[in-house]
């Protein structure tokens, strides 16, 4: 089993489609597509496979690859998994002092990448020590480094691609680290075949469908179910600053019927549309992932989509996908429920995965025992089964060992790291990070749930709940930024703070949270730019309370 054997399978059953399609802005403010069909990408992979072999390359060699969006970067990325190397994909917004650190502890052999990295390289040597095979996206190249464009000069085009066995390891994703410390997490040829085929069945995909990824990765899958990929043009590492106008034009041009991302793309792009009076006809599916998705989101999009509707899927880099459910059925059934602080329906187990929820603990859990699952409608922590599930993390030991519990069947269970719910009919509710939660002297407060409440306020963009103090004696405090971004002060102040108290006190699990704080703007997530930074808020809170 070999997840690049899908694209040479694809090549030969429609040779002449477009796989790949990169846009180009010209100076008259319109359009041109550069387009690989699946049997030019297919080529093109094998060529850069021979090449990378011939520079030194072999199966089990991990390599790092730092590409932006192009047609280059699924035929690299291809010709890796053809060759059994390993890729590494890392975050680079993730922070100059975690990157490093990353890249140290994967221990690389190969360096591909923008030329940018390679003149970072020199000043952190002992960070890229490891590397011995280096290959640059620019038109120069000193020493034993090639370009892509001398790659591509390889004769051969055609190449047996590697055996490989379903447990061994295709790539290595790195979490963004923005609840911790960013982890590498170990991707199996069996992982990713499964998780295409549970993405393939989940929103009833085919070749015919057409797809525009806000999230890089997300391409793969679809190139490997035979799906047309059209690249916007976006800078994926900050898709809360995408232009939605630019992203708009891309889906007249090139109609796709799935498009998927992060939230913070598509309020902008829901926005937009309003504002200018915009349908979206071609799109069937809107996907968003990262973080939970506002009502108010899939509302927008209800009058949007006049052929489609938005979906949620819920995971981690660890488990992906774990649940979907659909905005159709959100705005039905659960909507008025979330908004009234139940927490957020993701949906139920897609095929192949069960979820339970146990006791919340801190502590290494080794094995499953029934003392430790909770019934329905109780929060505790998510955790789950299946073959979308990775089994490790890259050479972290200790930080498996915390993450996964192996039970009676011999397999082993994800800790998400998430608190949340199973209703009687199976539908999962997430309720926050576990280490978002707030510990008083008599309580247990979940983020997503008390900020429900305060979000109903017209005035509020979004909130935050924060736990000062140490766990078991916390003070719950609520964090706010206001649509208009203003910093109020004085009468003003204080009117808008009773406001929010009076709601608060409306409601069992926030009638108790009386200081409210307010922020211009929430630190985000650096991979989805929504996720809020809590603990981050926190930290700020506290130290300005000391001085």
């Amino acid at each position: 089993m070999n997840i690049a054997q899908r694209l040479t399978s694809n090549a030969k059953i429609f040779p002449d489609k477009n796989a790949v399609v990169f846009p180009k802005l010209t100076s008259h403010g319109n359009y041109e597509y550069t387009t690989l069909t699946f049997k030019e990408l297919e080529i093109l992979s094998n060529k850069f496979a021979v090449s990378l072999s011939k520079l030194g390359l072999k199966k089990g060699d991990k390599t790092l690859l730092f590409l932006r969006p192009s047609l280059d970067f699924p035929a690299i990325t291809f010709a890796l998994f053809k060759l059994g190397v390993i890729p590494i994909f890392i975050d680079p917004g993730m922070g100059k002092k975690n990157l490093l650190k990353c890249i140290k502890e994967s221990n690389p052999v190969g360096l591909i990448s923008e030329k940018e990295i390679h003149f970072i390289k020199y000043f952190y040597k002992d960070t890229f020590k490891s590397i011995k095979f280096n290959v640059t996206t620019g038109k120069f190249a000193w020493g034993k480094m090639k370009t892509l464009k001398k790659l591509k000069e390889e004769k051969i085009q055609s190449l047996t691609t590697a055996s490989s066995d379903p447990s061994d390891t295709a790539a290595i994703l790195f979490t963004s680290g923005g609840t911790g410390t960013p982890k590498g997490v170990v991707y199996s040829h069996q992982v990713f075949e499964h998780q295409t085929n549970v993405l393939q069945e989940l929103y009833g995909l085919t070749n015919n469908d057409i797809d525009m990824p806000g999230f890089p990765l997300f391409s793969l899958f679809t190139i490997a179910m035979g799906m047309t990929s059209c690249i916007p043009d976006m800078d994926p590492s900050k898709p809360g600053r995408c232009d939605p106008e630019k992203l708009v034009q891309n889906i007249k041009d090139q109609r796709p019927t799935f498009v998927a991302g992060s939230p913070a793309i598509w309020e902008r792009v829901a926005d937009f549309c309003i504002a200018h009076e915009i349908t979206l006809p071609s799109i069937k599916y809107v996907v968003m992932f990262g973080a939970p998705v506002s009502t108010k989101l899939h509302m927008k999009f209800k009058n949007l989509l006049p052929h489609g509707t938005t979906y949620t899927p819920y995971g981690a880099t660890e488990a992906l996908p774990v649940s979907s459910i659909s905005g159709e059925y959100i705005l039905k059934h659960t909507a008025q429920l979330s908004d009234d602080g139940r927490g957020t329906c993701v949906g139920k187990a897609v095929p192949g995965v069960e979820i339970k929820i146990i006791k919340t603990s801190n502590d290494v859990i080794e094995k499953l025992t029934p003392d430790l699952i909770l019934p329905a409608n109780s929060i505790g922590e998510i955790i789950v089964r299946g073959r979308a599930v990775t089994k490790e993390y890259l050479d972290l030991p200790d930080k498996t060992r915390e993450a996964k519990i192996s039970d009676e069947k011999n397999t082993f269970w994800h800790r998400m790291g998430d608190v949340g719910f199973l209703d009687e009919a199976g539908l999962l509710w997430f309720c926050g990070r576990k280490t978002h939660q707030v510990e008083t002297i008599d309580h247990l407060l979940y983020p997503i749930p008390c900020e429900a409440i305060f979000n109903k306020h017209p005035a509020v963009k979004r909130s935050a709940l924060v736990g000062l103090g140490k766990p078991g004696n916390q003070i719950p405090a609520i964090v706010i930024e206001r649509k208009d971004g203003q910093y109020l002060s004085g009468k003003s102040r204080s009117i808008f703070e009773s406001e929010l108290i009076a709601v608060a006190k409306k409601y069992p699990h926030t009638k108790e949270i009386q200081k409210i704080y307010l922020s211009r703007s929430f630190p985000v997530d650096v991979r989805h730019n929504i996720k809020i930074d809590r603990l981050k808020l926190k930290e700020e809170i506290e130290a300005y309370e000391k001085n």
